[in-house]
C-alpha cells in the first residue's frame, strides 16, 4: 500500500508504474513487483515468464509481438543502465492503431512500463552495460513470434539516436522486419 504509482500511458491499455524507493546510507529498498498491487491496478494475474536482456549501448531490439493464441503483455524494467522504452499499439480495431509511445527507464528513476498484448514492444540502450528485465503474461510461442520493423515510416517513432551518436545496432533478423502495414498482426482487441 503506498509502495507504487500508477498512472496511465496516452494510449489505452498502457500503465507507467513508478515504485517508491526507501534510501538510506546502506543504499535503498523497493518492491518491484507486488501481485496484488499490481493486479489491482489492472495488470493481469498471474504473470507467465520472466526475461532479462542485456545490452552494449546503441543496441535496438524491436518492435517484437506475439499473435494470438499466445499475445503477450510486458511488464518492462531497466534496473541498470538507460532505455529508451516503446510500444506500438498493433490492435485492429483500436482507435490508436499504429500509434506509439515511448519513455525514459533508467536505474535512476526505477520506472516501470506495462503494454498489454496488441502492442509491438522494443527499446534503444542509451548505456553500455544495460540490464532490461520484463515480466510476460504469456510463454515464449515461435510459432506466434512476430515483429515489424524498427523504422516504419508509417508510426514514425522518434527514437532518440542522437544519445548513441548515430544509427542502432540491429540483430540480422530486426533489419528486415515487415511495415505494420505488411504485419501479420491478427491480434483479437476486445474493449
Amino acid at each position: 500500500m503506498g509502495f507504487f504509482k500508477f498512472s496511465k500511458g496516452s494510449i489505452a491499455g498502457i500503465l507507467i508504474i513508478e515504485p517508491k524507493a526507501f534510501h538510506d546510507d546502506r543504499g535503498f529498498f523497493m518492491e518491484s513487483y507486488n501481485q496484488k498491487d499490481f493486479s489491482d491496478n489492472g495488470l493481469p494475474d498471474p504473470m507467465a515468464q520472466d526475461n532479462h536482456s542485456l545490452s552494449k549501448k546503441g543496441v535496438l531490439r524491436g518492435l517484437h509481438y506475439q499473435n494470438n493464441p499466445s499475445a503477450m503483455g510486458k511488464l518492462v524494467r531497466c534496473f541498470k543502465g538507460k532505455i529508451f522504452d516503446v510500444g506500438v499499439d498493433i490492435r485492429k480495431g483500436s482507435p490508436t492503431f499504429g500509434q506509439w509511445y515511448g519513455e525514459i527507464l533508467s536505474e535512476e528513476n526505477m520506472k516501470m512500463l506495462y503494454f498489454p498484448p496488441g502492442f509491438a514492444h522494443g527499446f534503444l540502450s542509451l548505456k553500455e552495460d544495460t540490464h532490461v528485465y520484463y515480466k510476460c503474461t504469456n510463454l515464449y510461442n515461435p510459432t506466434c513470434d512476430k515483429a515489424i520493423v524498427w523504422n516504419d515510416p508509417d508510426v514514425e517513432i522518434k527514437w532518440p539516436l542522437e544519445l548513441i551518436g548515430g544509427q542502432p545496432i540491429l540483430s540480422e533478423r530486426d533489419k528486415v522486419h515487415p511495415l505494420l502495414k505488411d504485419a501479420d498482426n491478427n491480434h483479437v482487441w476486445k474493449q
